[in-house]
């Protein structure tokens, strides 16, 4: 709880805006004074932002120029999930939060990276299993009550590529996920609590290969959201970090393409 306020107390004096130009962090400054910044998302780009299969494509367009108007502006054509973004639990739920039906405090929230790269490299269509989840606990502690478990899966390095689909001969995508059943003990172990996420470096938190969405399903409940198409991973240390979430809060929204910051202690207990 102590580490909680803290963070909120640097939010406050950060004045929550920040830029960072593409750099994967920023040293402490003033309130954050004991932390490290590390930017989570990527930068989108109409040559470049890998978008799901029947998602609208993102475009820009410049419609103002210094030399003609005076200023500079571009018009967006996005979707609510492009590029690295956020879900509300309306995304898959009838009935549920929308965007902007959300707490302040679900978007600020105690972080733990699983790391999977190997597993994926060797099988594309991995799910973190319970196994893996105790595994991580035996060598960092118990998952904090409502985090966001994020799941490192090497995907990121593929962004912007086909290799980031990663489709077989049918079409078919694969992409490494969590498990049914991992979510399920998270959820009914309290680790994933009222509020709380699931993230990813890859599309979304189900396996590629699960058409059903059934993670998803499980996950986007009450105040519970996801983290898709994180970035600079390996900057997240396992546990201690916490990350904040920013976007365009839609009404009705289904969640919103995402500026997503971690604060790292500079000097871990």
């Amino acid at each position: 709880m102590r580490g909680l306020v803290a963070v909120a107390g640097a939010v406050v004096a950060v004045g929550g805006v920040v830029a960072f130009r593409g750099r994967r962090a920023a040293p402490a400054r003033g309130g954050l004074d004991g932390y490290r910044l590390v930017n989570l998302a990527h930068v989108n780009d109409p040559g470049r932002t890998s978008g799901y299969p029947g998602d609208p494509a993102f475009t820009a367009e410049t419609v103002a120029t210094v030399a003609r108007d005076g200023y500079y502006l571009q018009y967006l054509h996005q979707g609510e999930h492009t590029g690295t973004h956020w879900g509300a639990p309306a995304h898959f739920t009838d009935g549920q939060p929308h965007a902007d039906e959300l707490d302040p405090e679900d978007l600020l929230l105690p972080a733990v990276k699983v790391d999977v790269r190997d597993r994926a490299a060797r099988d594309a269509d991995y799910e973190l299993s319970v196994d893996d989840l105790l595994r991580w606990e035996r060598a960092h502690g118990r998952i904090p009550r409502c985090a966001a478990v994020v799941l490192w899966t090497g995907w990121e390095d593929r962004w912007g590529t086909p290799a980031f689909y990663n489709r077989d001969e049918t079409g078919q995508v694969h992409q490494p996920g969590f498990s049914v059943a991992a979510v399920r003990w998270l959820l009914d172990t309290g680790r994933l609590g009222r509020r709380g996420a699931l993230g990813t470096d890859a599309f979304g938190p189900d396996a590629g290969v699960d058409g059903d969405y059934r993670v998803s399903k499980l996950l986007y409940r009450e105040h519970r959201i996801s983290l898709e198409v994180l970035a600079n991973l390996a900057e997240l240390p396992e546990t201690g970090a916490h990350v904040l979430v920013g976007g365009t809060i839609n009404r009705r929204g289904s969640g919103s393409p995402a500026s997503v910051y971690a604060f790292v202690p500079e000097h871990p207990r």
